[in-house]
């Protein structure tokens, strides 16, 4: 039978574009979202000005070189009660050699009363061959007992003595330890400061950098030029000194050719002998002091160093007023009450010079308004006017 054909006809496949449709409508909907966000959206915070970032870069500078003098005075605790420690630790073991020797004493003794058995006294003295052999031996046993006696009394002694030097020790441990965890901890602040400072510095642009180092040079010529003006005014106060001394020997000179005032020269010249050599005892050591220092011009700032090959700013005032045989402490809040107090128009060569209201830095007055000082990290020992940064007060060491 022949197969009959379907009336049905073939199902059409009709595409759709709902889906594209969806597509597009999402796409269009994030586009608006994201417009909307950017319309919306706080907008960048404005690059600091070259000014701010050299306040903020200074700022920095500033606080590590704080930082840095807690490091200094933190190792030199740490190496100071470093040495008590070990000089305590060799005490307890001499001490506790002391207590074996006593104790090896006080060990034959007992041996040797074993050995005789603890006889009592009667018994002894019916066992001696004559009542005066007894007599003899009691009298060496008395002597030998007080011995004894004397030998217990050193192991107690020793004993007490080493306990309590064990306890200094103790003590003195627990000391170190902290002064060390202070150390770590200023170590780890310098870093984190001049971290940050280079990080500044490292954004800047090729012109910003310009900028920033005109705005240094700018500062250094304020610098120097008030330093012109106190190396004018000492000079003109120098001389007038001069002319003045000048004057007084004159007058001198004229009432002794009077022959009335031989008492009054006499008295004069001494006086006016101690004066000069006293400055000039003074001017001699400052001498080796700038020379010294001279020296080092050219050699890194690196913070915590106290040469020879690199300073910060207080081992570089330490090692050159060494030169001179005078010993600094090595912190500028130690230096600073080291010697006279000078004001800033008394200044002489060799002078310490003082700088910011928390004293965390130094240098040599040289004269003339002018200092070598080791600055900062990334810049060498140098000459810089005074005034470059806040004076905070000056001292004669010597």
């Amino acid at each position: 039978m022949p197969v009959l054909a379907s009336h049905r006809k073939p199902r059409t496949k009709v595409r759709t574009t709902t889906p594209a449709v969806g597509l597009t409508t999402a796409a269009l909907a994030s586009v608006t979202l994201l417009s909307t966000q950017s319309a919306t959206a706080a907008p960048a915070e404005p690059k600091p000005a070259i000014e701010e970032v050299q306040k903020k870069v200074d700022a920095l500078y500033r606080q590590a070189g704080t930082a840095t003098q807690e490091y200094n005075r933190a190792k030199a605790a740490s190496a100071s009660q470093q040495t008590k420690v070990d000089t305590l630790l060799s005490d307890v073991a001499k001490r506790a050699e002391k207590i074996n020797e006593a104790r090896r004493a006080l060990g034959s003794y007992a041996a040797a009363q074993y050995r005789n058995g603890g006889i009592a006294p009667a018994a002894t003295f019916f066992l001696a061959e004559n009542p005066q052999g007894y007599f003899d031996q009691s009298r060496l046993m008395d002597r030998a007992t007080e011995r004894q006696q004397k030998a217990v009394d050193e192991v107690r002694a020793q004993q007490a003595s080493a306990a309590k030097k064990r306890a200094e020790a103790v003590k003195s441990l627990e000391t170190l330890t902290e002064t060390q965890a202070t150390l770590a901890s200023s170590k780890k602040d310098v870093q984190t400061k001049l971290t940050e400072a280079r990080g500044l510095l490292s954004r800047l642009t090729a012109e910003e950098k310009a900028r920033l180092a005109e705005l240094e040079r700018k500062k250094e010529a304020e610098a120097k030029e008030k330093a012109a003006k106190l190396a004018a005014r000492q000079a003109a106060e120098a001389k007038e000194r001069a002319e003045a001394e000048e004057k007084a020997r004159e007058e001198a000179s004229k009432e002794s050719g009077d022959g009335s005032g031989t008492g009054s020269g006499t008295g004069t010249d001494p006086g006016s002998g101690t004066g000069s050599g006293t400055d000039s005892g003074y001017a001699a050591k400052a001498e080796k002091v700038l020379a010294f220092a001279r020296a080092q011009i050219g050699k890194p700032y690196v913070w915590g160093a106290s040469g020879p090959s690199s300073y910060d700013c207080s081992g570089l005032t330490q090692a050159a007023w060494r030169e001179a045989g005078v010993t600094l402490p090595r912190t500028t809040w130690d230096q600073v009450e080291v010697g006279t107090r000078v004001a800033t128009s008394d200044l002489k060569p060799g002078d310490l010079v003082f700088f910011y209201d928390d004293i965390s830095h130094v240098g040599i007055y040289k004269g003339d308004g002018m200092m070598i000082h080791a600055p900062k990290p990334g810049a060498n020992v140098r000459e810089e006017s005074i005034y470059y940064m806040p004076i905070y007060g000056s001292v004669r060491p010597a």
